[in-house]
């Protein structure tokens, strides 16, 4: 059973009724139906980014994100991380108050920098831990290219492992781009050589992310969330 109802989410963000069916269908499909999660956004704000925010393409995945998080969290808010060289700001969206958030938020924000993976994987463990939250995360992180610092990246990858976080990395652009060529190292690090659990999965989502269906958006966020879960409780990781 979702964590908030069909009934609740036409009353107070009626936009997002078809994303939170299609939502809906994915997680049954892979198992997921009733399973509860803290589900967080994370988005690249570097330079390279700018036309994602100009075309909608950022707001339509953080709606996406909402009707998601309505299956698997309460309280109808999902905590946003914006990054570019540093952590430019940690804000939420709300399933009543989501219409232009992104665009408001990012009004506020200033320069758009590099792309320091580390620093905003750092932002989250830190919130997930200060919230208290008893059931595990699910992180969707965004972003157009590989970090400014490699090394540091997979090194949070891999700490973080040993924490009920578990990583579904984006990316905006050409499926094939090398920009890519870092992210899917990272989905591919060694379990138990380099992590104690593969906690991380990566999809492109295209150069115009807004074109992915719902339903395929959805079962790539989805896909391997169950394996982790599966893993991460062997592991007393999860509970």
């Amino acid at each position: 059973m979702a964590a908030i109802s069909l009934s609740k989410v036409e009353e107070t963000a009626p936009a997002l009724v078809s994303l939170y069916k299609s939502a809906g269908v994915s997680l049954r499909k892979h198992g997921l139906d009733g399973q509860r999660a803290a589900v967080y956004l994370v988005v690249d704000y570097s330079g390279s980014m700018r036309r994602y925010y100009k075309d909608g393409s950022v707001q339509a995945l953080a709606d996406r994100v909402l009707g998601l998080s309505a299956h698997l969290d309460d309280d109808g808010t999902v905590p946003v991380i914006f990054f570019s060289t540093d952590v430019d700001a940690v804000t939420d969206i709300a399933l009543d108050d989501h219409q232009g958030r992104i665009e408001r938020i990012v009004s506020g924000l200033g320069h758009m920098g590099l792309t320091s993976y580390h620093l905003a994987m750092d932002a989250v463990i830190d919130h997930y831990l200060d919230s208290g939250a008893k059931d595990p995360a699910f992180v969707v992180f965004q972003t157009d290219g590989g970090p400014s610092d490699k090394a540091a990246a997979e090194r949070y990858l891999c700490k973080a492992a040993r924490l009920p976080l578990f990583w579904q990395f984006v990316g905006f652009g050409r499926a094939r781009s090398k920009q890519f060529e870092f992210l899917r190292r990272l989905d591919e690090l060694a379990v138990p050589q380099k992590r104690v659990v593969d906690n991380a999965g990566f999809f492109p989502a295209g150069s115009d992310p807004r074109k992915m269906s719902d339903d395929e958006l959805y079962d790539r966020l989805t896909g391997e969330f169950p394996q982790w879960i599966a893993a991460a409780q062997e592991q007393g990781i999860v509970r």
